[in-house]
């Protein structure tokens, strides 16, 4: 029983690293095959195909687990009763940690697993959107373009910012905040005010 025990954790162990290094490789290549997601483990390629059958099991696994994270800080800022604008910057605040890791599902979203990305990220998208029309029914949010959309090109813009500072270190979350709010139709001096000394 103990063996057994102990094998599925070391199996865990290896599931884990292998995702945390899949990660690492695709945000640096979201091109790179499990040859190489397996060589930077530290495995050998059977070892991946063993827990992810395909690419596809590894980039639909990785998504699950951004989509879990994700959606737990979301639901956690937006349970609150405060004005759309201050949960978002709440939000921006506690993803921005999450953007390095999960920047990849973005580049993935674009390519040949986009469609069920897009369908996983769903409850996601929904929650944003949801949280934009409050914001634009409380006329805090821009009304110059449809929640759904504001919503994403917000959100893109975050993970947009956080990959271009991830190579040069300059910008950070108060960048990310007051660009993603400017682009929600927040004015800045409303903005820099939500955002205050944030870095």
């Amino acid at each position: 029983m103990q063996i057994d025990s102990a094998r599925a954790r070391t199996m865990n162990d290896t599931r884990n690293r292998i995702l945390d290094v899949a990660l690492e490789v695709l945000g640096r290549n979201p091109e790179a095959g499990m040859g190489d997601i397996a060589s930077a483990a530290g495995v050998v390629r059977r070892t991946v195909y063993g827990h992810f059958p395909t690419r596809a099991d590894l980039v639909r696994t990785l998504t699950g687990r951004a989509v879990d994270e994700i959606a737990g800080v979301l639901t956690e800022v937006n349970a609150s009763e405060t004005a759309a604008d201050a949960v978002w910057v709440d939000f921006i605040a506690r993803l921005w940690p999450l953007t390095r890791r999960y920047r990849v599902i973005l580049a993935l979203r674009r390519g040949e697993y986009g469609e069920e990305i897009h369908a996983l990220l769903g409850p996601v998208d929904k929650t944003l959107a949801d949280l934009v029309e409050r914001g634009q029914d409380s006329k805090v949010f821009g009304r110059h373009l449809p929640a759904g959309i504001l919503s994403q090109v917000s959100y893109t813009a975050v993970f947009s910012i956080a990959d271009y500072d991830l190579s040069s270190g300059n910008l950070g979350v108060r960048a990310a905040t007051i660009t993603s709010l400017l682009i929600l139709g927040v004015p800045e001096a409303r903005a820099g005010a939500l955002v205050g000394s944030q870095r």
